[in-house]
């Protein structure tokens, strides 16, 4: 699925504004609900599950039954669909962090603020319990904790609501650090196995760990089947005595040992909570949460324990042994003796036969139910499990790296068809593929290594997306999806975000400004402006002939914006001015931008008299502004016995200054 621009219009309703993240299964974005005009978190499959059919199919009924969720603590689904070759849901925005960043940053978390927060999730899984729905996957990262502490749960997408045939079993779906034992080892899971989970959150609060980490998954799971997790004060010495009895009360191996339902656990975290805030130690809360695993009932009405003590109570007329002195109860002799039956013979005969009779009729009942194992050889491990719990059996997962595809069932035991025990085991053989793979810390690294990384740790590399960054340098990576540390199939595609640099910024056009005008508008957004000049006919001097970069492109803040300014030419055509007057001569040459010098000569044609008979240059020759032209005046003198020669030069240094000088000669 390529990137998705902002401003991309999902399935003609959701505009995208920006990518809030990625997770293992799908990208987030914000949107806008065009037709309702409200924010909503976008949640697009990535394309790789789009393409299995029972996973489309699991999630359009998933999704709906999530949708049906409307609780102050769940995070609301409003709408589903399709696009672009894959599947959205459309959920409820919320502004905050993750529980799992607000732990990164935070903890360990106070015991009250913790207490507050898990009653919070408590109180969604409860909700949804009574709807039939198990959420499966309860962590921090699919909790939305806002400024204000209030906690919302997401990501009901893989929870199970009721017996739903498209449910796969927890082996498979969920996160390893946060698995019930029930679900580490593929069997029938129940609210129990949420409590489960939310007790991992809550002892991941108080101390800043999981109780079980490890390399691997399957490593991780076997921990929660088979070892005990350390008591929380073993991390955090400061956490009250009666909250760790609650912790570890939720992180029993059993469910029947665990809370029965969410108001238990509640009720237990509320008394903790009382104990903490008053001073007073833990004994209450302790002994409380031992007798509900020592297996009290849970009276609904007033949350008290009720038959925790019933045993062991003497009936009213119940007679003390000895007081006789024999050692049995008070009896009349004599009246014994005349109640005496038939001969002892008679009864050992008749004990006999009601045990002859007894054993037969316990065969009859109790010889072992056969059922067929069904075929589910090819088929995707929650598919099998469905069928093989159908049938009447219990299942076993046997998880091996093949040639296989990964997540089908290539091996059963017993063999398809045969008859087995009815509630007897079924292992199924389920294909890992080639394996799993740890997506590794890539982010600040440049794309060339990043991109080494990956290969290295037998994963693809994906598409690569470049968004602008303030906080990493252009070409380094931001993040990846999915994230680091996330556990994959070998060979997923690895989508690798990267730095392009600093947020760009368009420039300005200023095109035909005066320049004080240009540069002003340019410092004023933030950038920097060089000159330069360029001869112009048909521009005003001083006016931007051309910019660059230019106008209306995307470019870094700072950015050298450089400015070409228009300035008048240094050279301009030489006017003809021969047969005009001194004056107009003079006006049209300066005023073409050169200085003029005259002089006179003597004419014998009264016509010529006062009119320019040459220049120099000539018309219509270039030269430089400024440069001279000097012009020829004619003089006429009438003609006498005496003659007298004049000579006029006449030097005009500006239109309003002109210098003459005369000599004449006469014979």
């Amino acid at each position: 699925m390529p990137e998705l621009a902002p401003n991309t219009l999902i399935d003609g309703r959701y505009r995208v504004i920006s990518r809030l993240g990625a997770g293992g299964m799908a990208e987030v974005f914000l949107a806008e609900d065009e037709q309702l005009g409200r924010k909503v978190a976008l949640k697009l499959l990535y394309r790789r599950f789009a393409e299995d059919p029972g996973f489309v199919e699991r999630f359009r009924r998933e999704a709906q039954a999530a949708a049906g969720l409307q609780h102050p603590n769940v995070v609301s689904v409003y709408d589903r669909g399709s696009y672009d070759d894959t599947y959205y849901i459309a959920m409820e925005y919320l502004r905050g962090r993750s529980l799992k960043q607000v732990i990164r940053e935070e903890a360990p978390l106070d015991s009250v603020r913790s207490i507050d927060i898990a009653i919070q999730i408590l109180k969604a899984a409860r909700f949804a319990h009574r709807r039939g729905v198990i959420h499966r996957d309860l962590k921090p990262h699919n909790v939305i904790v806002d400024d204000s502490g209030h906690a919302k749960v997401t990501d009901f997408g893989i929870a199970r609501a009721g017996a739903s045939d498209m449910t796969e079993t927890g082996s498979i779906m969920g996160t390893a650090q946060y698995l019930s034992p029930e679900q580490a080892q593929g069997h029938m899971v129940s609210a129990g196995s949420d409590l489960y989970s939310v007790g991992v959150v809550l002892y991941e609060m108080l101390t800043g760990r999981v109780p079980f980490d490890a390399e691997s998954a399957v490593t991780i799971a076997l921990k929660h089947v088979s070892e005990s997790p350390p008591p929380p004060t073993a991390i955090n010495a400061s956490i009250p005595p009666e909250l760790e009895q609650v912790v570890m009360w939720s992180l029993n191996k059993d469910p029947a040992d665990r809370p029965t339902h969410a108001d238990q656990f509640i009720t237990a975290l509320e008394q903790a909570k009382a104990s903490i805030l008053s001073g007073v130690g833990g004994q209450h809360t302790a002994s409380m949460a031992a007798l509900l695993a020592a297996g009290g009932d849970w009276d609904e009405t007033d949350g008290s324990l009720a038959g925790a003590f019933a045993a062991d109570v003497p009936p009213d007329d119940y007679t003390e042994p000895g007081e006789n002195g024999t050692g049995a109860p008070l009896q009349d002799t004599s009246t014994a003796q005349r109640r005496r039956g038939p001969a002892p013979w008679v009864w050992a005969l008749l004990l006999a036969l009601l045990l002859a009779g007894g054993g037969v009729a316990a065969y009859l009942l109790t010889r072992p139910v056969k059922d067929v194992v069904p075929t589910v050889i090819d088929q995707s491990l929650g598919v099998a499990t469905t069928r093989v719990q159908n049938a009447g059996f219990t299942v076993a997962i046997l998880n091996i790296t093949s040639t296989h595809p990964a997540g089908i069932v290539f091996h059963q035991d017993p063999q398809p068809g045969t008859k087995a025990d009815q509630g007897s085991t079924v292992t199924l053989t389920v294909s890992q593929g080639l394996g799993n793979a740890t997506v590794p810390s890539v982010e600040g690294e440049r794309l060339a290594k990043a991109k080494r990384m990956l290969t290295a740790a037998r994963l693809k590399v994906g598409r690569v997306v470049f968004q602008s960054s303030a906080q990493f340098p252009a070409d380094q990576v931001t993040s990846t999806a999915p994230a680091a540390g996330q556990s994959v199939p070998v060979g997923t595609p690895v989508t690798i975000f990267t730095s392009s640099g600093t947020p760009q910024v368009t420039v300005p056009d200023v095109g035909g400004q005066a320049e004080s005008n240009a540069s002003a508008t340019l410092i004023a957004d933030g950038f920097r402006v060089s000159t330069s000049t360029q001869t112009s006919s048909s521009l005003t001097p001083g006016t931007v002939i051309s910019q660059s970069p230019s106008g209306g492109l995307s470019v870094a803040p700072g950015t050298t914006v450089s400015l070409v300014i228009a300035t008048a030419p240094t050279t301009a055509s030489v006017p003809g001015v021969q047969g005009d007057t001194l004056e107009a001569a003079s006006n049209a040459l300066s005023g073409a931008g050169f200085k003029v010098s005259h002089s006179t000569q003597e004419v014998t044609k009264p016509n010529q008299d006062g009119v320019v008979l040459s220049q120099n240059p000539g018309a219509g020759s270039t030269a430089k502004k400024n440069s001279i032209v000097t012009i020829i005046i004619g003089q006429y003198t009438p003609p006498n016995t005496t003659t007298t020669t004049t000579s006029t030069s006449t030097t005009k240094t500006s239109p309003t200054t002109t210098t003459t000088s005369t000599s004449t000669t006469t014979p």
